[in-house]
């Protein structure tokens, strides 16, 4: 069975004074998920613009993908599949440094 979606992330970005806030908004059809994101340009930093709007996008979608996917642990979990243990540390880096 071959079934095709596609679903909408949009993000606004507002800047004041220095603040970038982002909202990335994802469209399913069915659901609409809101993920938020912040940056700021350091007093003693030049003010780039763009690079404030990039951060800012990236935290509000890393926001919404964590969101998304506990959307989808929830429901893996009412479907009655198998839950993994939650990992207790990074998961990059030396093993000794994860135990």
């Amino acid at each position: 069975m071959t079934r095709t979606q596609e679903w909408t992330v949009g993000v606004e970005l507002v800047e004041d004074g220095g603040r970038t806030r982002a909202e990335a908004r994802l469209r399913t059809g069915g659901s609409t998920l809101t993920g938020h994101g912040t940056a700021r340009c350091d007093p003693g930093d030049v003010d780039v613009p763009a690079i404030g709007d990039e951060i800012a996008a990236s935290r509000a979608m890393r926001d919404l993908a964590g969101k998304l996917m506990r959307e989808a642990d929830r429901e893996l979990e009412a479907a009655g599949a198998a839950t993994l243990p939650r990992r207790t540390g990074p998961g990059y880096g030396w093993p000794e440094a994860v135990t």
